[in-house]
């Protein structure tokens, strides 16, 4: 008892540090900044790389061929050599009354790159120069549509140079009510977006489904080549961003929503764990405080509870349980926000548990070889 009492006195220190000095990552209300509609609307161009998303594409494309833009706008949808149709449908989707839609495939995939990001350096290069701003979405996202011009006006009323938001997943399974918002809590746990949009701070993330970029900036950070074999592709486009001095910002969308299902547990875990030893720079110490940290943080204070109850111990008792309220307590907005009951939030040490399992997933299918499996194509050593 005296070893576990030390041990959850531990995690609720961490746990009072993560909730009051950690930049408030638990908090939902960082959003789009104050607005308004410039003088002269910049040109814009969304870009769209695709493969193999005929499935999503009904739900998505229509939105983004939507748009009210006020200002001259344009759709490229990339398509990455997709084998289900994807570009033809694309074009069927073309809107007589939306914004013009150019569909293209790009040239074979060069040694070093990534697909996506291949796919991405098509559709800027296709944009041309008077494209003074990129909409860089994927083609499960679905968007308001004010969503572009809103964007723009972030960008040109507050001076940013990339403007990122998370785009709303879906929680329709169990699973996915489960694991969803426990992944975006742990991302803004990882990158807290107050710390990312200040000035200065080397935190730097974005989100991948919904980034508005400056073209100027973009060029000056080295264009789409400088992150060409970059797995989290959105993290290091903000670091790009950021390091070259441009200004960043990112937040939770209102009306951006990924329409792509994750039915069951194993579409989840693929998503975590082909990009999850990739973070941690595929290092076995990382992985290895990785996975202590997760069980100190997440996995103690409920065991410290249940044992020191059993245990008759109150301090042992009190320790795990101070803990775990805090950590109940910084969930319970995220759980708001994706409309979940605030009492999901006593099963976050589970969802930990499965994302610790996750990450050591990821490390071993890296480590046989296998690395960022995505789209048929496998990135091992990126």
């Amino acid at each position: 008892m005296t070893v576990l009492l030390w041990i959850a006195a531990l995690s609720l220190l961490v746990w009072l540090w993560l909730a009051c000095c950690h930049g408030l990552f638990w908090r939902t209300d960082v959003r789009l900044p104050p607005r308004r509609p410039p003088v002269r609307w910049p040109q814009a161009v969304v870009v769209v790389p695709a493969r193999d998303e005929a499935a999503v594409l009904p739900l998505s494309l229509p939105t983004l061929l939507a748009q009210k833009y006020p200002g001259r706008a344009r759709v490229i949808l990339v398509d990455d050599h997709s084998s289900d149709g994807t570009g033809a449908l694309a074009a069927e989707l073309r809107s007589v009354d939306g914004l013009e839609l150019t569909v293209t495939t790009p040239p074979p995939l060069p040694p070093g790159w990534t697909g996506k990001l291949w796919a991405l350096r098509h559709g800027v290069e296709l944009a041309g120069p008077d494209a003074e701003y990129l909409l860089l979405t994927d083609a499960d996202i679905a968007h308001g549509p004010d969503s572009l011009a809103e964007l723009v006006a972030a960008a040109e009323s507050n001076g940013l140079d990339l403007v990122s938001q998370m785009a709303r997943l879906r929680v329709e399974t169990g699973w996915e009510r489960l694991i969803v918002p426990a992944f975006v809590y742990f991302f803004a746990q990882l990158y807290p977006f107050r710390r990312s949009n200040r000035p200065g701070n080397r935190t730097a993330a974005a989100a991948g489904g919904c980034s508005l970029v400056r073209r100027e900036a973009l060029e000056r950070a080295g264009g789409v080549a400088a992150i060409r074999g970059a797995v989290i592709d959105d993290v290091s486009l903000a670091r790009a961003v950021k390091s070259s001095g441009g200004r960043t910002w990112l937040g939770l969308a209102d009306a951006v929503d990924s329409v792509r299902p994750y039915p069951g547990l194993e579409q989840l875990w693929r998503m975590v764990s082909r990009s999850a030893y990739a973070q941690l720079r595929h290092s076995p110490l990382l992985l290895l405080g990785t996975v202590l940290g997760l069980a100190l943080v997440y996995l103690v204070p409920p065991v410290a509870a249940v044992a020191g109850v059993v245990a008759g111990s109150a301090p042992v008792t009190a320790a795990g349980a101070a803990a775990w309220v805090l950590m109940t307590g910084t969930y319970r907005p995220m759980l708001r926000y994706y409309g979940q009951p605030s009492r999901a939030a006593l099963l976050l040490p589970f969802t930990a548990g499965l994302y610790l399992l996750m990450t050591v997933d990821s490390a071993l299918q890296h480590w046989r070889g296998r690395g960022a499996a995505w789209k048929g194509r496998t990135y091992s050593h990126r």
